[in-house]
C-alpha cells in the first residue's frame, strides 16, 4: 500500500529553526506527502517552499491546550489561510467538553469551521485525556459543527493515538468524515492497523522512515 498520500509530515516543536522546515518541505515534496504540518509561524515559509505542488500545508489552531476563546480560534484561522495555510488542525476546548459545556465546545469549533470558510478543518479532541463517553461526544460535537476529520492527539499530552480510540472515532463519525491518527504510529504494520481501524490520514514527524519501511523511534 502506498502510504505517502495519507501522511501529514510534522514538524510542531517549539525550537524549530527554518532550516528543519526546509527540510520537511524538502522531504515532503521527494515523497510526495498529503501535507506538512507546522505551527502558524511557518506557514507562510512552507507555502512558498511548496508552491506548485500538491502538498497541502497544514498549521494548528488554539494549539496545543486548546483553552483559547472561539473568537481568538478564529482569527487565527483567517490570519493562517491568509498567509497559505491549505488545512487546518485545531485543538477543542477540552475543560468545556469535561463540563458538558457542548453548547462551548461546538461554538468553538464552528467559530473556526466558519473562518476557514470552505478549508478542510481537522478537530484535534485530544482522545489521552478524555473518557469513552467524552470521545464519542467530541467526535458527535465536531460532525455537528461542520468540521471535516477528527483527529486523535496533539502530540503534547500524555499519549497518541490507539487503534481502538481509532475505531470508536470512526463508528462514531460515519464514512464520510475523515479520522486522523496522531502519535503512536512506528512502522508498516502499525500504520496498516490504524488504516484498518478507519484512519484516513496519519500524524507523524517519522514518515520518511515509514514509507522507507522502516521503524520510528519517535511516536511523533
Amino acid at each position: 500500500m502506498n502510504y505517502a498520500k495519507l501522511i501529514d509530515h510534522t514538524l510542531l516543536k517549539a525550537d524549530t529553526k527554518k532550516e528543519a522546515i526546509e527540510t520537511l518541505c524538502a522531504e515532503a515534496k521527494q515523497h510526495d506527502f498529503a501535507s506538512v504540518c507546522v505551527n502558524p509561524t511557518w506557514v507562510e515559509t512552507a507555502a512558498q517552499l511548496l508552491k506548485g505542488t500538491d502538498v497541502k500545508v497544514c498549521t494548528v489552531i488554539g494549539f496545543p491546550l486548546g483553552a483559547n476563546t472561539p473568537e481568538t480560534k478564529a482569527f487565527e484561522t483567517k490570519d493562517a489561510i491568509a498567509k497559505g495555510a491549505t488545512e487546518i488542525d485545531m485543538v477543542i476546548n477540552i475543560g468545556a467538553l469535561k463540563d458538558k459545556n457542548d453548547e462551548l465546545v461546538e461554538r468553538d469549533i464552528r467559530a473556526v469551521v466558519e473562518a476557514a470558510n470552505g478549508t478542510l478543518v481537522k478537530v484535534i479532541i485530544e482522545t489521552c485525556l478524555l473518557t469513552e463517553e467524552e470521545k464519542v461526544r467530541a467526535c458527535e460535537l465536531s460532525v455537528k459543527a461542520g468540521a471535516h476529520f477528527v483527529k486523535t492527539s496533539t502530540g503534547f499530552s500524555t499519549g497518541g493515538a490507539t487503534v481502538e480510540d481509532v475505531a470508536l472515532m470512526r463508528k462514531t463519525v460515519g464514512p464520510d468524515i475523515g479520522v486522523k491518527a496522531s502519535g503512536g504510529v512506528r512502522d508498516a504494520a502499525g500504520m496498516d492497523a490504524m488504516v484498518e481501524a478507519g484512519a484516513t490520514r496519519i500524524g507523524t514527524s517519522s514518515g520518511v522512515l515509514l514509507v522507507s519501511g522502516k521503524t520510528a523511534t519517535t511516536d511523533y
